[in-house]
This record gives C-alpha cells, structure tokens and sequence, in this order.
C-alpha cells in the first residue's frame, strides 16, 4: 500500500478529540513482476516493495470471498494450488505477519522459509504461465464516514454496524500508521490514561490475523459491549 504511514490526527493521543470513523477501499496495483518457481518467488521478495508483501497478506481480507479459504496469504495459497508443494504451502500458511515488527522482518522469514524449501527440492516445481505468481501493490483510499464518537461508552452502539473497510482501516491498517503498531482503538482509549485498561486488554488479545474483518466485527462487538468502567 502506498498511503503516507502516519498517525490519523483524529486518532491521535492526547486531548478529548472525538474518534472520527474512516473507512477505505485498496486499489490493486500491478508491479510487474511474475514468478514461475519457487526459486523466482524468492529472488522477487528480495528486493519487492513492502506494501506488495503487505497486501499479499493482508489485503485479501478486503477482496471479495465466496468461501473460506483454506490459506490466509497469497503465497501459500499459489504453492498449494499453482506448484501444488503442500510442504511449502503449510509453511507459509502458518506465518502470522501481526507478530512482525516490520515488513522488512516479514520479508526475512519468507524468504527463510522458501530457502530452506529449495534446498529440500532436487527438482524445483514450475507453474505454466497463466498460472504465474503475480506480485500487486495497492493504494488505499480513505474517506469519511458520519460516525463521531465522542465517548468509549458510544463505542458498544457503532462498532457493529461498521464497515468491513472501516474495521479493516481501524483495527488491521491502524498497526501500521502507529507508531506503537496497535490498532486505532487502542491508541484512542489510552488517551484516557489507564481508565480503559481492561477493555484495551480485551481488544489486544483479538486475533487480527486467521480470522476474516466480519468476525473481528463480532469479537470487537463482543469486547465493547461489556460494561466499560472507568478506573477511579
């Protein structure tokens, strides 16, 4: 993704501002780069920009599904289906890109990953060419919503009936404008000092991940609708 990395001012700590719901939308962008073998995999991720490794992760969450699928990433999904290596598939499949400090971390573990594969391999799997990895980049476009919360307490009424892009902004896309890397909730909860601390703490044990934005709709719902008491 190509959008500035930087805290939403709406969100920021500090202050009695109101949290100002955003929602957005990615726009994929082609890079260029296509791989046959896992051997052309791994020399793209080497150099490929972070936002293309972000969106192979993450942005599937904002694509239309028609079923669940059976990988979260979109490189062990083409391993599967495309060099079918289910070896390399389920290695993949299990990295959780939220226990990551940065994509430049990220990058480092699959490319870890796909070397050690290699190795394994005496022949090296290859995938006709329409069945290509494709490497996308993507814009997200963010616009205004006229949800304005003024208080956390308001938080149990709103939260269900956001978007699925307003979730994904907030709770996924938050991480990674914020300095702290934690979601846009938690950044605005803590500008209360330590009022919210159980609430901030069930919202840090959501999993961001293995999960799609509909279920961290409920979970977050689940969160906010039990009663939030301020810490005297």
């Amino acid at each position: 993704m190509n959008a500035k990395v930087k805290t939403d001012p709406a969100q920021s700590k500090g202050g009695n501002d109101p949290f100002m719901v955003r929602d957005c939308a990615l726009i994929a962008l082609a890079t260029g780069k296509r791989a046959r073998t896992m051997k052309e995999l791994r020399d793209f991720l080497e150099n490929i920009a972070p936002e293309s490794i972000y969106y192979h992760f993450w942005g599937s969450l904002l694509r239309p599904r028609f079923e669940d699928p059976e990988y979260h990433n979109d490189f062990a999904a083409w391993c599967a289906h495309n060099l079918n290596d289910e070896i390399s598939a389920e290695r993949l499949a299990v990295v959780d890109p939220s226990q990551f400090e940065s994509m430049e971390d990220l990058r480092s573990e699959l490319i870890e990953i796909i070397d050690e594969r290699i190795d394994e391999l005496d022949v090296l799997p290859a995938t006709s060419r329409d069945k290509q990895f494709e490497f996308i980049s993507s814009d997200i476009v963010v616009f205004a919503t006229n949800h304005v919360i003024n208080e956390p307490s308001e938080l149990k009424e709103v939260i269900p009936g956001l978007s699925r892009g307003s979730i994904f902004y907030h709770f996924i896309d938050g991480r990674r404008r914020n300095p702290e890397s934690i979601d846009d909730f938690r950044s605005w909860l803590l500008k209360y000092d330590d009022s919210y601390q159980d609430t901030i703490m069930g919202i840090a044990e959501i999993d961001p991940y293995f999960t799609s934005l509909t279920e961290l709709r409920e979970n977050l719902s689940g969160v906010f609708s039990k009663p939030m008491q301020e810490a005297v």
